[in-house]
């Protein structure tokens, strides 16, 4: 018996092919809010106060490729507190194996958004792939990065707090090794990346059963995941709508109080 004891079952099921879901996820900014939802107005809070562990990964000066802070970011992991819940939901059911979830980055300032998307990775790709013209970068940059909001019809995931980057570690210790640094903008951070025909080495067999677990728990929870990111997962907002075939999303704009 492996320490992932009755979750080892989740680390041998494979992850869908996400190709279909590249294709559902187009356009998913003008799917329909449910203003009138419940939960529409639910407040921010940090998750931490909650007990979910964590650190703002563009607050930190532990941030490879980064290694410095973000202008604009900020310490706390806000969230919608309807996601927090569901987040307590998949720790209890990872504390059967002595894991935990750890959060990377939550409700994210414009400016940080601002940054990736306008600044950033348009930079890191003229550098390293000069031969994209401009629509084919603004292309490659939004598979990764939204746009920052500019239409409360239309918000950035992350500016809703009903989106998370998250990752899986043992209880206060050492995160499980997914196979990319968090934020690696190449097709290695695609969710399926190592369910496809590969020579598949130890490391590669090991990141691909840590992400098949990651997945299936947030999955199972009702969460959403980003096709193209093994860390990104949502619920209620307008890309979880979209993935999931919802008629309306729950969460709109948010920020904190």
């Amino acid at each position: 018996m492996t320490p992932f004891g009755l979750l080892e079952y989740l680390r041998r099921r494979p992850i869908p092919d996400q190709a279909q879901l590249r294709s559902v996820k187009a356009g998913f900014r003008a799917h329909p809010l449910d203003r009138a939802s419940d939960v529409f107005g639910e407040p921010l809070a940090d998750a931490r106060a909650s007990g979910i562990a964590g650190e703002n990964f563009y607050h930190s000066r532990r941030n490879p490729p980064y290694w410095r802070r973000i202008d604009g970011s900020i310490p706390e992991l806000f969230l919608r507190k309807g996601v927090v819940v569901k987040l307590l939901r998949v720790n209890a059911r990872l504390s059967v194996a002595g894991l935990e979830i750890f959060l990377l980055d939550a409700w994210r300032p414009k400016a940080v958004q601002a940054y990736f998307h306008d600044v950033w990775m348009p930079a890191e790709l003229k550098a390293r792939r000069p031969e994209l013209s401009d629509a084919e970068r603004l292309r490659e940059v939004e598979n990764y990065w939204a746009a920052p909001t500019t239409d409360e019809n239309s918000p950035a995931p992350h500016e809703t707090g009903a989106a998370t980057d998250l990752t899986l570690r043992w209880k206060n210790g050492e995160q499980l090794w997914m196979g990319s640094l968090f934020d690696d903008v190449t097709k290695i951070a695609h969710r399926d990346h190592f369910e496809r025909d590969l020579e598949m080495c130890f490391s590669d067999e090991e990141a691909r059963a840590n992400r098949r677990l990651l997945h299936w728990v947030m999955a199972e929870e009702g969460f959403a995941g980003h096709p193209d990111e093994w860390w990104h997962f949502s619920f209620g907002d307008q890309l979880w709508a979209k993935l999931e075939g919802r008629p309306v999303a729950l969460y709109g704009l948010s920020s904190p109080a």
